[in-house]
């Protein structure tokens, strides 16, 4: 029996993939009779250049419109969604949105909704001049140094812009931790069907603890994995 996957990306692209999320190691183990995998880059990110990527309000269920049509255009009728960081919020919409479409979900480093605790974590990280060199190269290779430091202010701007989102979904179930905070898509959480795995790095520096917790209370059916193996936003 083969199964479909579509590995969407963290914000910037593919570059951040390779290095972060889809090893090569982990695609050599793969039994490839039954594994079709497909990555891409969404619109604005990485090789999928021109166009120059913006954030709209609705730039996450832009992405996710995106990574299904992909799909069906290459005549994949079902298929999985593995989802890392903002390709998790992705995935989330995804699933929620096409319910007849999606087998499986897996997602880490995610989030439904944004809290003032992450503003001032995203706010730390603005300049990028104070990176590590192993984070910062790869997406000055991909970007070119300036317009990756411009790239990477309009992601902290787009993504801060949901704590202004007037109600914004927040009437969920759930009570959300660390102060005042507005849905990127809580109001969809409750859709998604299929099942799904969460995953978090207990060390995650960019994702509190109380993100997977929330997805775990208001993803019907879901279950969550915790590993304190890496130290890092990502699991490579």
């Amino acid at each position: 029996m083969s199964m479909e996957w579509i590995c969407i990306t963290s914000k910037l692209g593919q570059d951040s993939m390779q290095s972060c999320f889809f090893q090569e190691h982990w695609l050599e183990s793969l039994d490839k009779q039954r594994f079709s995998v497909v990555s891409w880059d969404p619109r604005g990110y990485g090789n999928s250049r021109p166009p120059q990527r913006d954030f709209p309000l609705d730039f996450f269920d832009r992405d996710a419109k995106d990574a299904v049509d992909l799909m069906l255009a290459l005549k994949f009728k079902r298929f999985s969604l593995l989802g890392w960081s903002d390709g998790g919020i992705t995935a989330l919409i995804a699933a929620a949105r096409n319910p007849s479409l999606i087998n499986k979900l897996v997602v880490w480093g995610s989030n439904a909704y944004v809290s003032e605790q992450d503003v001032k974590i995203y706010n730390s990280i603005r300049d990028v001049s104070a990176w590590s060199t192993r984070m910062r190269k790869p997406m000055e290779d991909m970007y070119g140094a300036q317009d990756f430091a411009k790239l990477w202010e309009a992601w902290v701007d787009g993504i801060s812009q949901f704590t202004q989102r007037p109600n914004g979904g927040c009437a969920a179930t759930q009570p959300k931790p660390s102060g005042c905070a507005c849905s990127i898509c809580c109001e969809l959480l409750p859709l998604i069907s299929c099942p799904t795995l969460i995953v978090h790095g207990e060390k995650d520096p960019m994702v509190p603890h109380f993100h997977p917790q929330y997805l775990l209370e208001n993803i019907r059916g879901s279950r969550c994995t915790a590993t304190s193996a890496v130290s890092d936003h990502d699991l490579g």
